[in-house]
Protein backbone atom coordinates (compact mmCIF):
# COMPACT_ATOMS: atom_id res chain seq x y z
CA UNK A 1 0.00 0.00 0.00
CA UNK A 2 1.49 3.30 -1.12
CA UNK A 3 1.51 6.25 1.28
CA UNK A 4 -0.73 9.18 0.27
CA UNK A 5 0.58 11.69 -2.23
CA UNK A 6 1.43 14.47 0.32
CA UNK A 7 3.64 11.98 2.18
CA UNK A 8 5.34 10.86 -1.06
CA UNK A 9 6.11 14.48 -1.86
CA UNK A 10 8.48 14.55 1.12
CA UNK A 11 10.96 12.56 -0.98
CA UNK A 12 11.63 15.69 -3.06
CA UNK A 13 13.40 17.58 -0.24
CA UNK A 14 15.23 14.36 0.67
CA UNK A 15 16.62 14.18 -2.88
CA UNK A 16 17.80 17.78 -2.68
CA UNK A 17 19.50 17.01 0.62
CA UNK A 18 21.15 13.88 -0.79
CA UNK A 19 22.45 15.83 -3.78
CA UNK A 20 23.82 18.59 -1.54
CA UNK A 21 25.58 16.07 0.68
CA UNK A 22 27.00 14.33 -2.38
CA UNK A 23 28.41 17.58 -3.75
CA UNK A 24 29.91 18.65 -0.40
CA UNK A 25 31.52 15.27 0.19
CA UNK A 26 32.50 14.72 -3.45
CA UNK A 27 36.31 14.71 -2.91
CA UNK A 28 35.97 12.09 -0.16
CA UNK A 29 33.47 10.04 -2.14
CA UNK A 30 35.75 10.03 -5.20
CA UNK A 31 38.70 8.75 -3.15
CA UNK A 32 36.57 6.04 -1.49
CA UNK A 33 35.06 4.97 -4.83
CA UNK A 34 38.50 4.79 -6.45
CA UNK A 35 39.81 2.59 -3.64
CA UNK A 36 36.73 0.33 -3.64
CA UNK A 37 36.99 -0.04 -7.43
CA UNK A 38 40.27 -1.88 -6.99
CA UNK A 39 38.36 -4.82 -5.44
CA UNK A 40 35.49 -4.84 -7.95
CA UNK A 41 35.42 -6.39 -11.44
CA UNK A 42 35.64 -4.05 -14.41
CA UNK A 43 37.32 -0.69 -14.72
CA UNK A 44 36.49 1.86 -12.00
CA UNK A 45 33.07 0.33 -11.30
CA UNK A 46 32.40 2.21 -8.05
CA UNK A 47 33.63 5.49 -9.50
CA UNK A 48 31.34 5.17 -12.51
CA UNK A 49 28.39 4.31 -10.26
CA UNK A 50 29.11 7.35 -8.09
CA UNK A 51 29.15 9.63 -11.13
CA UNK A 52 25.93 8.13 -12.50
CA UNK A 53 24.18 8.43 -9.13
CA UNK A 54 25.06 12.12 -8.83
CA UNK A 55 23.85 12.78 -12.39
CA UNK A 56 20.61 10.91 -11.64
CA UNK A 57 20.04 12.95 -8.47
CA UNK A 58 20.81 16.17 -10.33
CA UNK A 59 18.31 15.34 -13.08
CA UNK A 60 15.67 14.42 -10.50
CA UNK A 61 16.09 17.77 -8.75
CA UNK A 62 16.15 19.73 -12.02
CA UNK A 63 13.04 17.93 -13.24
CA UNK A 64 11.16 18.62 -10.00
CA UNK A 65 12.11 22.31 -10.12
CA UNK A 66 10.84 22.48 -13.71
CA UNK A 67 7.63 20.70 -12.69
CA UNK A 68 7.13 23.26 -9.94
CA UNK A 69 7.58 26.10 -12.43
CA UNK A 70 5.01 24.54 -14.77
CA UNK A 71 2.59 24.17 -11.87
CA UNK A 72 2.87 27.90 -11.13
CA UNK A 73 2.62 28.92 -14.81
CA UNK A 74 -0.48 26.75 -15.24
CA UNK A 75 -2.35 28.82 -12.68
CA UNK A 76 -1.18 26.80 -9.68
CA UNK A 77 -2.21 23.55 -11.31
CA UNK A 78 -5.58 24.59 -12.75
CA UNK A 79 -4.52 24.26 -16.40
CA UNK A 80 -2.07 21.36 -16.17
CA UNK A 81 -4.30 19.23 -18.41
CA UNK A 82 -4.25 21.85 -21.19
CA UNK A 83 -2.49 20.64 -24.39
CA UNK A 84 0.40 23.11 -24.18
CA UNK A 85 1.24 22.13 -20.59
CA UNK A 86 1.02 18.43 -21.41
CA UNK A 87 3.34 19.06 -24.35
CA UNK A 88 5.75 20.88 -22.03
CA UNK A 89 5.82 17.91 -19.65
CA UNK A 90 6.53 15.50 -22.51
CA UNK A 91 9.33 17.74 -23.76
CA UNK A 92 10.94 17.94 -20.32
CA UNK A 93 10.70 14.17 -19.86
CA UNK A 94 12.30 13.62 -23.26
CA UNK A 95 15.18 15.97 -22.45
CA UNK A 96 15.78 14.43 -19.02
CA UNK A 97 15.75 10.88 -20.43
CA UNK A 98 18.04 11.93 -23.25
CA UNK A 99 20.65 13.28 -20.83
CA UNK A 100 20.35 10.24 -18.54
CA UNK A 101 20.77 7.71 -21.37
CA UNK A 102 23.65 9.64 -22.97
CA UNK A 103 25.50 9.74 -19.66
CA UNK A 104 24.85 6.03 -19.01
CA UNK A 105 26.07 5.00 -22.45
CA UNK A 106 29.27 7.04 -22.15
CA UNK A 107 30.04 6.15 -18.54
CA UNK A 108 29.51 2.42 -18.99
CA UNK A 109 30.58 2.24 -22.66
CA UNK A 110 27.30 0.75 -23.83
CA UNK A 111 26.37 0.36 -27.48
CA UNK A 112 22.75 0.11 -28.57
CA UNK A 113 21.95 -2.01 -31.62
CA UNK A 114 18.40 -1.75 -32.93
CA UNK A 115 17.09 -4.51 -35.21
CA UNK A 116 13.94 -4.74 -37.29
CA UNK A 117 12.13 -2.46 -39.68
CA UNK A 118 11.21 0.93 -38.34
CA UNK A 119 7.98 0.89 -36.39
CA UNK A 120 7.45 4.62 -36.70
CA UNK A 121 5.95 6.16 -39.84
CA UNK A 122 7.34 9.42 -38.48
CA UNK A 123 10.69 8.23 -39.83
CA UNK A 124 9.66 8.92 -43.42
CA UNK A 125 9.16 12.59 -42.68
CA UNK A 126 5.78 12.73 -44.41
CA UNK A 127 3.16 14.69 -42.45
CA UNK A 128 -0.14 12.87 -42.00
CA UNK A 129 1.46 9.44 -42.36
CA UNK A 130 1.53 8.61 -38.65
CA UNK A 131 -0.74 6.23 -36.83
CA UNK A 132 -1.55 5.50 -33.20
CA UNK A 133 0.51 2.70 -31.66
CA UNK A 134 0.00 0.02 -29.06
CA UNK A 135 3.45 -1.10 -27.86
CA UNK A 136 3.64 -4.52 -26.18
CA UNK A 137 7.01 -5.05 -24.55
CA UNK A 138 8.88 -7.74 -22.70
CA UNK A 139 9.21 -6.78 -19.02
CA UNK A 140 12.93 -6.80 -18.29
CA UNK A 141 13.67 -4.36 -15.50
CA UNK A 142 13.74 -0.57 -15.08
CA UNK A 143 16.87 -0.11 -17.18
CA UNK A 144 15.30 -1.60 -20.29
CA UNK A 145 12.05 0.26 -19.60
CA UNK A 146 13.89 3.61 -19.50
CA UNK A 147 15.62 2.67 -22.75
CA UNK A 148 12.33 1.81 -24.46
CA UNK A 149 10.51 4.95 -23.33
CA UNK A 150 13.48 7.04 -24.47
CA UNK A 151 13.37 5.35 -27.88
CA UNK A 152 9.68 6.20 -28.20
CA UNK A 153 10.25 9.82 -27.23
CA UNK A 154 13.56 10.63 -28.91
CA UNK A 155 14.00 13.19 -31.65
CA UNK A 156 13.55 10.60 -34.40
CA UNK A 157 10.09 9.52 -33.26
CA UNK A 158 8.67 12.11 -30.81
CA UNK A 159 5.90 9.81 -29.60
CA UNK A 160 3.82 10.77 -26.57
CA UNK A 161 3.83 7.58 -24.50
CA UNK A 162 1.02 6.51 -22.22
CA UNK A 163 2.38 3.86 -19.90
CA UNK A 164 0.87 1.08 -17.80
CA UNK A 165 3.33 0.60 -14.93
CA UNK A 166 3.64 -0.58 -11.34
CA UNK A 167 2.36 1.73 -8.62
CA UNK A 168 5.56 1.30 -6.53
CA UNK A 169 7.42 3.35 -9.14
CA UNK A 170 5.64 6.38 -7.67
CA UNK A 171 8.21 6.27 -4.87
CA UNK A 172 10.46 7.96 -7.44
CA UNK A 173 9.35 11.60 -7.08
CA UNK A 174 10.00 12.52 -10.71
CA UNK A 175 7.93 9.60 -12.00
CA UNK A 176 5.26 10.35 -9.40
CA UNK A 177 4.88 14.00 -10.41
CA UNK A 178 5.21 13.81 -14.19
CA UNK A 179 3.39 10.57 -14.92
CA UNK A 180 0.45 11.45 -12.68
CA UNK A 181 0.05 14.70 -14.61
CA UNK A 182 0.00 12.84 -17.95
CA UNK A 183 -2.34 10.07 -19.16
CA UNK A 184 -0.84 6.93 -17.58
CA UNK A 185 -2.09 4.11 -15.38
CA UNK A 186 -0.45 2.65 -12.28
CA UNK A 187 -1.31 -0.92 -11.31
CA UNK A 188 -0.73 -2.75 -8.04
CA UNK A 189 1.63 -5.78 -7.97
CA UNK A 190 0.26 -8.58 -10.08
CA UNK A 191 -0.18 -6.50 -13.22
CA UNK A 192 -3.23 -5.39 -15.23
CA UNK A 193 -5.29 -8.53 -14.77
CA UNK A 194 -8.32 -7.15 -12.92
CA UNK A 195 -11.40 -5.67 -14.55
CA UNK A 196 -10.73 -2.21 -13.08
CA UNK A 197 -7.24 -2.14 -14.60
CA UNK A 198 -8.56 -3.39 -17.93
CA UNK A 199 -11.12 -0.59 -17.94
CA UNK A 200 -8.44 1.98 -17.12
CA UNK A 201 -6.25 0.65 -19.94
CA UNK A 202 -9.18 0.81 -22.34
CA UNK A 203 -9.75 4.43 -21.30
CA UNK A 204 -6.11 5.24 -22.07
CA UNK A 205 -6.38 3.57 -25.50
CA UNK A 206 -9.74 4.98 -26.54
CA UNK A 207 -8.54 8.40 -27.70
CA UNK A 208 -5.03 7.47 -28.91
CA UNK A 209 -3.94 10.05 -31.47
CA UNK A 210 -1.64 9.67 -34.43
CA UNK A 211 1.48 10.54 -32.42
CA UNK A 212 0.54 8.67 -29.25
CA UNK A 213 1.84 5.28 -28.11
CA UNK A 214 0.29 3.17 -25.35
CA UNK A 215 2.99 1.05 -23.70
CA UNK A 216 1.94 -2.16 -21.94
CA UNK A 217 4.06 -4.91 -20.35
CA UNK A 218 1.76 -7.95 -20.69
CA UNK A 219 3.86 -10.15 -18.38
CA UNK A 220 2.98 -7.90 -15.44
CA UNK A 221 6.37 -8.31 -13.75
CA UNK A 222 10.07 -8.71 -14.49
CA UNK A 223 11.08 -12.23 -15.48
CA UNK A 224 12.62 -14.47 -12.84
CA UNK A 225 12.68 -18.30 -12.82
CA UNK A 226 10.54 -18.31 -9.67
CA UNK A 227 7.92 -16.02 -11.19
CA UNK A 228 7.86 -18.18 -14.28
CA UNK A 229 7.08 -21.28 -12.18
CA UNK A 230 4.35 -19.43 -10.29
CA UNK A 231 2.80 -18.09 -13.50
CA UNK A 232 2.68 -21.58 -15.03
CA UNK A 233 1.11 -22.93 -11.81
CA UNK A 234 -1.63 -20.27 -12.00
CA UNK A 235 -2.42 -21.28 -15.57
CA UNK A 236 -2.56 -24.93 -14.51
CA UNK A 237 -4.90 -24.11 -11.60
CA UNK A 238 -7.25 -22.41 -14.07
CA UNK A 239 -7.27 -25.48 -16.28
CA UNK A 240 -5.59 -23.72 -19.22
CA UNK A 241 -3.54 -26.73 -20.27
CA UNK A 242 -2.70 -25.48 -23.77
CA UNK A 243 -1.42 -22.22 -22.27
CA UNK A 244 0.59 -24.26 -19.73
CA UNK A 245 2.33 -26.22 -22.50
CA UNK A 246 3.17 -23.05 -24.40
CA UNK A 247 4.39 -21.27 -21.28
CA UNK A 248 6.62 -24.22 -20.33
CA UNK A 249 8.22 -24.07 -23.77
CA UNK A 250 9.19 -20.39 -23.29
CA UNK A 251 12.38 -20.16 -21.23
CA UNK A 252 13.12 -16.43 -21.05
CA UNK A 253 9.72 -14.74 -20.67
CA UNK A 254 6.65 -15.01 -18.46
CA UNK A 255 3.38 -16.08 -20.11
CA UNK A 256 1.55 -12.92 -21.21
CA UNK A 257 -1.63 -11.81 -19.47
CA UNK A 258 -4.13 -10.97 -22.21
CA UNK A 259 -6.77 -8.96 -20.28
CA UNK A 260 -5.14 -5.54 -20.58
CA UNK A 261 -4.04 -6.16 -24.16
CA UNK A 262 -7.49 -7.23 -25.37
CA UNK A 263 -9.05 -4.25 -23.58
CA UNK A 264 -6.67 -1.88 -25.38
CA UNK A 265 -7.27 -3.56 -28.76
CA UNK A 266 -11.05 -3.28 -28.36
CA UNK A 267 -10.79 0.39 -27.43
CA UNK A 268 -8.28 1.30 -30.18
CA UNK A 269 -8.91 -0.88 -33.25
CA UNK A 270 -7.27 1.86 -35.34
CA UNK A 271 -3.85 1.46 -33.65
CA UNK A 272 -0.89 -0.39 -35.13
CA UNK A 273 0.74 -2.87 -32.74
CA UNK A 274 4.46 -3.01 -32.05
CA UNK A 275 6.10 -5.91 -30.21
CA UNK A 276 9.38 -5.09 -28.49
CA UNK A 277 12.15 -7.21 -27.02
CA UNK A 278 15.46 -6.12 -25.51
CA UNK A 279 18.44 -7.73 -23.86
CA UNK A 280 21.37 -6.55 -21.80
CA UNK A 281 19.84 -4.94 -18.71
CA UNK A 282 17.24 -7.50 -17.64
CA UNK A 283 19.24 -8.68 -14.61
CA UNK A 284 19.30 -5.19 -13.01
CA UNK A 285 16.28 -5.00 -10.70
CA UNK A 286 17.77 -3.81 -7.40
CA UNK A 287 20.62 -1.63 -6.12
CA UNK A 288 22.44 -4.86 -5.23
CA UNK A 289 22.12 -6.06 -8.84
CA UNK A 290 23.52 -2.74 -10.04
CA UNK A 291 26.51 -3.05 -7.70
CA UNK A 292 27.28 -6.68 -8.53
CA UNK A 293 26.36 -6.97 -12.21
CA UNK A 294 26.67 -3.53 -13.76
CA UNK A 295 27.05 -3.97 -17.53
CA UNK A 296 30.14 -2.26 -18.92
CA UNK A 297 31.67 -2.33 -22.38
CA UNK A 298 28.60 -4.17 -23.60
CA UNK A 299 26.21 -4.18 -26.55
CA UNK A 300 22.50 -3.81 -25.80
CA UNK A 301 20.02 -5.15 -28.34
CA UNK A 302 16.54 -3.75 -29.05
CA UNK A 303 14.23 -5.54 -31.50
CA UNK A 304 10.77 -4.60 -32.71
CA UNK A 305 8.12 -6.15 -34.95
CA UNK A 306 5.42 -3.97 -36.47
CA UNK A 307 1.88 -5.29 -37.09
CA UNK A 308 -0.56 -3.09 -39.01
CA UNK A 309 -3.95 -2.51 -37.40
CA UNK A 310 -5.67 -4.34 -40.25
CA UNK A 311 -3.70 -7.52 -39.46
CA UNK A 312 -4.67 -7.71 -35.78
CA UNK A 313 -7.27 -10.39 -34.86
CA UNK A 314 -10.53 -8.89 -33.62
CA UNK A 315 -12.00 -11.70 -31.49
CA UNK A 316 -10.70 -12.19 -27.94
CA UNK A 317 -9.72 -15.84 -28.41
CA UNK A 318 -7.83 -15.01 -31.60
CA UNK A 319 -6.05 -12.11 -29.87
CA UNK A 320 -4.92 -14.38 -27.01
CA UNK A 321 -3.53 -16.96 -29.45
CA UNK A 322 -1.87 -14.18 -31.43
CA UNK A 323 -0.33 -12.69 -28.28
CA UNK A 324 1.11 -16.06 -27.26
CA UNK A 325 2.52 -16.53 -30.76
CA UNK A 326 4.39 -13.23 -30.58
CA UNK A 327 5.64 -13.99 -27.07
CA UNK A 328 7.06 -17.25 -28.41
CA UNK A 329 8.77 -15.22 -31.14
CA UNK A 330 10.25 -12.89 -28.51
CA UNK A 331 11.46 -15.88 -26.48
CA UNK A 332 13.18 -17.35 -29.54
CA UNK A 333 14.86 -14.02 -30.31
CA UNK A 334 16.18 -13.72 -26.73
CA UNK A 335 17.60 -17.25 -26.98
CA UNK A 336 19.27 -16.38 -30.29
CA UNK A 337 20.82 -13.25 -28.74
CA UNK A 338 22.15 -15.25 -25.80
CA UNK A 339 23.70 -17.81 -28.10
CA UNK A 340 25.26 -15.01 -30.13
CA UNK A 341 26.76 -13.41 -27.02
CA UNK A 342 28.00 -16.80 -25.77
CA UNK A 343 29.69 -17.44 -29.11
CA UNK A 344 31.45 -14.06 -28.92
CA UNK A 345 32.55 -14.74 -25.37
CA UNK A 346 33.84 -18.19 -26.32
CA UNK A 347 35.74 -16.74 -29.25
Amino acid sequence: MLPPRPVRRLTGPLLIGALAVGVVLLPVLVIVAAVVSAWLPGRWRALRLLCFTLVYLGLEVAGLVAAGALWVLSGFGRRLAAPRFRAAHYTLLRLLLDVLLRVARRLFVLELVTDGESWSPLDDGQPGSTNAMLVLSRHAGPGDSFLLVHTLMNRDHLRRPRIVLKDVLQFDPLIDVYLNRLPNHFVSPGGPAGSSSAEAIAELARDLGDEDALLIFPEGANFTPRRRIRAIARLRDRGLLRAVRRAEAMRHVLPPRPAGVTAALRAAPHADVVFVAHTGLEHLNTVRDLWRSLPMDKTLHLRWWNVAAADVPRDEKGQTEWLYHWWETIDEWIEAMRRQESAKGGG
